[in-house]
């Protein structure tokens, strides 16, 4: 386990995202990222819940933003050094973002990203 401040953990969060290629984060929309300390079930690294760009039609309107949520203390506590806790915040930003585009968690893994 390694110990990573909430300060430095969003910084993470943060050029995680901006390492996404520009045209992706163009297409990004009516999303939050947020960091939490604390996962719902032990363990969980990160979080989507939203509706997926892929599956939002002509009705999609007026509803809240979609949020991603990752979380600091499972990602510090499966580390043993910040690199780690930086690829991993790198795998869990991507892992999420992907499911706002509506790819599941079977395609990630046939992609490799597990």
């Amino acid at each position: 386990m390694v110990e990573v401040s909430r300060d430095r953990f969003e910084a993470l969060v943060a050029d995680a995202l901006d390492s996404l290629p520009p045209e992706l984060g163009r297409q990004m929309c009516n999303i939050a990222i947020l960091v939490e300390d604390e996962p719902p079930l032990p363990g969980l690294l990160g979080l989507y819940e939203g509706v997926p760009l892929t599956e939002r039609g002509d009705r999609y309107s007026g509803v809240l933003p979609d949020r991603i949520t990752i979380y600091r203390k499972s990602i510090c506590d499966m580390s043993e050094t910040e690199a780690q806790v930086v690829e991993q915040v790198r795998v869990t930003v991507i892992h999420e973002v992907a499911h706002h585009f509506g790819i599941d968690d079977r395609r990630l893994a046939e992609l490799g990203w597990e």
